[in-house]
């Protein structure tokens, strides 16, 4: 079976176990003592065993992706390329840390290659509207102008905040999401985002500061 191949009959079982997960108990599973055996069998071909690991922890995967787009078709998207591309690299887990663990590395740098795009193509449609329509800017700030002013209580300081952490790159809003969000220490974020530990803190507080900043006319 060519790789076009085996991608495709991945993303069957993938979609098959997805549906039955939605529809099981809402009851969130820990680590199962079988997963070491699951993985085992899912290197050696075995689709039921892969599509156990599918619905085992698909809901957490999901959530883990919905937290770095905010947006419900992304994320079920994105969720399904991390299993994707975790199928693919089952040879490189290697037991010493959860399964979940290993999984949350594979999503994170799904959503952050995404991101990295979306970012991108957003830069690129930006100098598009310039080129081609000169006057954009006069007719954005005109827009703006003519939007109500809005009651600086909890919805816009939420608001601010969710503005904040668009401008902020993406390697420097995910470092403080995962740790302020999702509880990782330094060392596990610097795991999960292949970089040092200094290189963590030195995001972590770039955000932080960037965002206060953003912020402060609120304060």
């Amino acid at each position: 079976m060519d790789l076009p191949e085996r991608i495709r009959k991945c993303r069957v079982i993938v979609n098959k176990n997805v549906f039955q997960a939605s529809h099981e108990s809402n009851h969130e599973r820990g680590e199962s003592t079988s997963t070491s055996t699951l993985v085992e069998r899912a290197r050696q071909g075995d689709d039921e065993a892969f599509g156990e690991l599918v619905r085992q922890y698909h809901e957490r995967v999901y959530h883990v992706a919905f937290r770095f787009v905010r947006n419900v078709d992304e994320a079920n998207d994105l969720a399904q390329q991390a299993w994707v591309r975790a199928w693919k690299r089952l040879d490189s887990f290697q037991g010493k840390s959860g399964f979940f663990t290993w999984m949350y590395r594979v999503v994170s740098t799904v959503c952050l290659d995404h991101l990295r795009w979306r970012k991108r193509k957003a830069e690129q449609q930006l100098l598009d509207d310039v080129e081609f329509h000169p006057d954009a800017e006069a007719r954005l700030s005109a827009s703006a102008r003519s939007q109500p002013d809005q009651d600086l209580e909890r919805k816009e300081i939420r608001q601010r905040f969710r503005e904040g952490l668009e401008k902020l790159s993406p390697e420097h809003r995910i470092a403080l999401m995962m740790r302020e969000v999702d509880g990782l220490s330094y060392n596990e974020i610097a795991k999960v985002m292949n970089c040092r530990r200094g290189t963590v803190m030195s995001r972590i507080f770039y955000a932080r500061k960037n965002l206060q900043g953003m912020m402060k006319d609120l304060q």
